[in-house]
């Protein structure tokens, strides 16, 4: 995982468990609860776009599925929570296993297209099958989750639930990034017959990157299920694809924590937004061409290297060639790389 990542993750973590014990607001706990279930999507997709270089319009399609599988399940056919949730991850990796193999033969536009092929026809299927997952109208009365007959409904416990999820995920994925597979997934970004040359396995490791970021997909996709308890098509669509697209860039493609950082600001942006009324989808618009303009390589390195023009100056990072930009010396100026021997 690397010694640079320990420090924030002890930080974030005590900053988790002391929210709820200082904000009382419901409001406010509902939000930080979405915004922990778009940062494990966004984990997964950070992997798979920022680290292995792959892109997908499609992974609201896996978000669904992992919310589908435990409501329909639970609702229509009395299986317990546990058996659902397992069902929806076991049904997310096996779908994408079958769209990967194929689809990450290809390259830039044509496996965008492909995925967002992938995500539409999911989406219509939500919409289709009336019986089973009610349409448009939606499906309703998902149970509350249930921990050793312990029942996990909204608010603190929910919280602690999902933020749980979150830091298990954050470490696991920072020892995969700080591992020997992190370095192939960089190696193929970087080019994928340079990798082929270095005797790594580029069509293996692109499949298990795409499953792994679909089984946290589904996860999230049964969190949601169970806290908001009714589901429908529309929270599964295209515009969520690219909105999760978007968190990643926003916070740093190239970095777990800057998908963290994307996923908290745009999941809270649109709620301050709202003062602005009919005005706030331009005023939110034109925030994030300000950032893609001024910080093409996210908020987290953006910042860090505003933070470093306060300490040293204009200059800081323009002429540094790079070098210890994000974090403190020796880091490499990734904060979830190991420090270079």
């Amino acid at each position: 995982m690397g010694k640079n990542n320990l420090k924030p993750i002890l930080i974030l973590s005590l900053c988790l468990a002391l929210f709820p014990l200082i904000v009382r607001s419901d409001y406010y706990l509902s939000l930080m609860i979405f915004m922990g279930i778009n940062a494990i999507i966004v984990m997964g997709l950070s992997l798979l776009m920022g680290y292995a270089g792959q892109i997908s319009l499609g992974h609201a399609a896996f978000f669904g599925i992992g919310a589908y599988c435990s409501g329909v399940l639970t609702v229509k056919f009395g299986f317990s929570i546990y058996t659902a949730f397992l069902a929806g991850t076991f049904l997310s990796s096996i779908l994408a296993v079958a769209i990967a193999v194929p689809t990450l033969k290809l390259k830039g536009h044509y496996l965008a297209v492909a995925t967002l092929g992938f995500g539409e026809i999911i989406y219509i299927i939500f919409n289709e099958l009336l019986d089973i997952t009610g349409g448009p109208s939606g499906l309703s009365g998902v149970p509350h989750l249930r921990i050793l007959g312990f029942a996990i409904e909204g608010g603190i416990r929910y919280f602690y639930l999902v933020w749980g999820i979150v830091l298990l995920l954050l470490i696991f994925s920072l020892n995969i990034i700080c591992s020997r597979v992190g370095r192939a997934l960089r190696a193929i970004h970087g080019s994928d017959v340079a990798a082929e040359a270095m005797g790594i396995e580029v069509s293996r490791f692109k499949v298990h990157v795409f499953v792994l970021s679909a089984v946290y997909a589904s996860i999230a996709g049964s969190l949601y299920a169970h806290f908001i308890t009714f589901i429908s098509p529309p929270t599964f669509g295209l515009f969520v694809s690219i909105l999760l697209i978007m968190m990643v860039v926003i916070g740093g493609g190239g970095s777990i924590w800057g998908a963290l950082l994307g996923a908290g600001v745009l999941t809270i942006l649109p709620e301050y937004l709202r003062a602005f009324k009919d005005f706030d989808v331009l005023v939110y618009g034109g925030i994030l061409m300000a950032i893609l303009l001024f910080m093409p390589e996210g908020l987290l390195k953006g910042l860090a290297l505003f933070s470093g023009w306060l300490k040293h100056g204009f200059g800081y990072g323009r002429f540094s060639g790079g070098k210890d930009v994000l974090v403190g010396k020796g880091s490499g100026g990734r904060l979830d790389e190991p420090p270079h021997s």
